[in-house]
């Protein structure tokens, strides 16, 4: 039987924002995914190494949390089946991420074919797979969900200038 990988975010405030817009990071057993993806790059000598942050909601149209972490979200994937899972430091999603597939079982949720757009030659083959056991994967997701109510800007964010994830455009509060 393969490894069940255990689900759980961390929620912080965007440091130098002075509101109290709320960036999302999937943790992976426990440990950040940025630690976990920096760590992977290092090792496989890529450069620049990491520079990744968690989601955040209020700058960027997801959708349901649930729907996007299953893979169910109407949210844009750019045709590639693929998923924001990390976004940038700077808290804009597509200056660099870190995107994924989801796909779904019966019994589980796996997470493959990781990629960092922005950098084509770089082989993330090695990164993951990383399997959920639905259930409790279903239970980290709707807890977030209820976190971060789909298109709806949190207390105190403001909209950003510039880039926001690929061409999406700016929003307006």
């Amino acid at each position: 039987m393969d490894r069940r990988t255990a689900l759980s975010f961390g929620i912080s405030p965007i440091a130098g924002e002075g509101t109290e817009v709320l960036s999302l990071t999937p943790a992976l057993d426990g440990v950040p995914l940025t630690e976990i993806i920096a760590q992977f790059e290092t090792q496989m000598g890529f450069e620049p190494v990491g520079g990744y942050g968690g989601l955040v909601p209020a700058f960027y149209r997801f959708g349901p949390m649930d729907q996007y972490f299953m893979s169910e979200s109407k949210a844009e994937t750019h045709g590639e089946g693929r998923i924001y899972l990390l976004g940038c430091t700077c808290c804009e999603v597509g200056c660099w991420p870190l995107k994924a597939r989801i796909s779904k079982t019966e019994t589980g949720v796996v997470w493959t074919a990781f990629e960092q757009p922005h950098r084509k030659g770089r082989n993330y083959s090695g990164f993951g797979p990383f399997t959920f056991d639905i259930q409790q994967y279903r239970e980290a997701v709707n807890a977030i969900a209820s976190r971060f109510p789909e298109h709806q800007f949190q207390k105190g964010a403001r909209p950003r200038e510039g880039y926001l994830g690929l061409g999406i455009g700016r929003f307006s509060a």
